[in-house]
């Protein structure tokens, strides 16, 4: 026989918060619904490993389910669904509601490109037998971590003529892939001695490219001078018809090889390059697409440039979302000052997901916990919250309520602990337009190295966050 609680205990069980899993909470049901949703996700990340090819994956789906192209100055009505696509590297998704436009905007905001290693724009060199590619690395990388791992070669390539080439190469069954050298540990006392920011540079970085001269038609090494350098062209020159000098007019990245994968007997981790911040970029987008007829007018932004700062056109400070604001208004005959101090944004970016192998750097209690929902962080920032949007207690307020109306798995999180780092998120440039914004993402392990991790239930649990924001 099962003894009484006492009041004491029913009273715990009422006024105490305590964060659960979804295999605590969730049905057989929506856990089978969790990973269905995620194999779209996980093809998603294979289709979209720069910010490029991510807005030709997001267009792709947009255009399946309806919605057009718009550019600026286009009349808008109630009912339209729209995209901008901004210099092929940013994208502005519109879903226009039916009530006063007056009534603000739902937005959701996250980023499309991720760390990795950039070509310079002079980057092919010759080296004592071997070709190299010379990088600028782009945004927050730990430099070992791109050591001794496959490479894949994408981007774009503009040719003197204004002619567009698309470059891919790494990831196709039968491509060759590329990589970083390191010491062998029998060499490495010095390195070794080396702290772990300093044992590899920035100009270190360089990619093992090809081996082999060029060959004349009798078999032989061409007497010419950089015998391997004119191999890696004449292939370049075959392939895709680009010389050296159109490296100078080219966006061409090194980053991760390979597709998203399972992790664990279980299946339930998603291990892939990219997940910070596409993994906001993904369920942001399927909501917007699935809400059909939400009464809201939405706007799903997928900006680019975050890892570095939100600087240039394609970045958030740019004042492109102000400026489709303004068209609403001018075509919907609202004010923007009003529809921006009646809007509302999630920005949707990653969180700091807890890690029991490095404990020391967290502080549990406000650590977002790997498969216990999507995480919202009230700030970001560093130190005494430096740089960052603090939401308003009323804003988190009703954003809790919409998700607890949809039965949203969700919990709280901080970027580790006090003075321990920090970072910031694109929150605080859309807040500066006085549009009331609060951070939320998925808790990520090993956030910007190249290979991250992610539990399919938090992904699944976004979703249905962005989901309820549109309603």
């Amino acid at each position: 026989m099962s003894e009484q609680k006492t009041k004491g205990q029913l009273l715990a069980e009422e006024v105490f918060y305590k964060k659960k899993s979804a295999f605590d909470l969730w049905s057989a049901e929506e856990l089978s619904a969790a990973k269905e949703y995620c194999g779209g996700y996980m093809k998603y990340l294979d289709d979209a490993k720069t910010e490029r090819e991510a807005v030709d994956a997001s267009i792709a789906m947009l255009e399946k389910e309806g919605f057009r192209p718009y550019k600026l100055g286009d009349a808008i009505h109630a009912g339209d669904k729209l995209y901008y696509n901004n210099r092929g590297k940013s994208l502005y998704v519109l879903s226009v509601g039916t009530e006063d436009i007056n009534n603000g905007v739902r937005i959701s905001a996250s980023h499309i490109d991720s760390p990795r290693l950039d070509l310079k724009q002079h980057p092919l060199f010759e080296n004592d037998n071997l070709a190299y590619f010379k990088t600028h690395y782009y945004g927050g990388i730990r430099k070992y971590q791109w050591a001794t791992i496959p490479l894949a070669l994408h981007g774009v390539v503009i040719k003197r003529n204004g002619e567009s080439v698309n470059v891919r190469i790494g990831d196709l069954p039968g491509d060759p892939v590329f990589c970083i050298t390191d010491l062998l540990p029998h060499l490495a006392k010095d390195q070794n001695a080396k702290t772990l920011g300093t044992a590899f540079t920035g100009e270190g970085l360089n990619i093992l490219i090809a081996a082999a001269p060029y060959m004349e038609e009798d078999g032989k090494p061409t007497p010419a001078s950089d015998k391997v350098k004119l191999s890696v062209m004449a292939y370049l020159n075959e392939k895709y018809g680009i010389t050296e000098s159109d490296f100078m007019s080219a966006e061409l990245s090194m980053v991760p090889a390979g597709n998203a994968v399972d992790i664990g007997f279980d299946r339930w981790l998603i291990g892939a390059y990219g997940h910070d911040d596409r993994v906001s970029a993904y369920p942001s987008l399927t909501a917007i697409i699935e809400n059909k007829n939400s009464p809201h007018t939405l706007m799903c932004i997928l900006a680019d440039k975050e890892e570095t700062g939100s600087e240039g056109v394609t970045g958030m400070q740019c004042s492109l979302m102000v400026d489709l604001i303004n068209e609403l208004a001018k075509h919907l005959f609202g004010n923007p000052n009003v529809i921006r101090a009646n809007s509302l944004c999630l920005s949707a970016d990653v969180s700091a997901g807890f890690d029991p192998n490095y404990p020391e750097v967290h502080e549990k209690r406000n650590a977002s916990l790997i498969s216990c929902g999507v995480a919202m962080s009230k700030y970001t920032g560093s130190g005494g919250k430096s740089s960052t949007n603090d939401a308003g207690a009323e804003l988190v307020s009703l954003i809790r309520s919409m998700f607890e109306k949809d039965g949203v798995l969700w919990q709280t999180g901080e970027l580790g602990k006090v003075d321990q780092g920090g970072g910031g998120t694109v929150a605080k440039y859309i807040a500066k337009q006085n549009i009331d914004t609060v951070d939320l993402g998925v808790p990520v392990l090993s956030m910007h190295a190249p290979f991250e991790v992610v539990s399919k239930v938090d992904v699944y649990s976004a979703h249905k966050a962005f989901s309820a924001f549109c309603k």
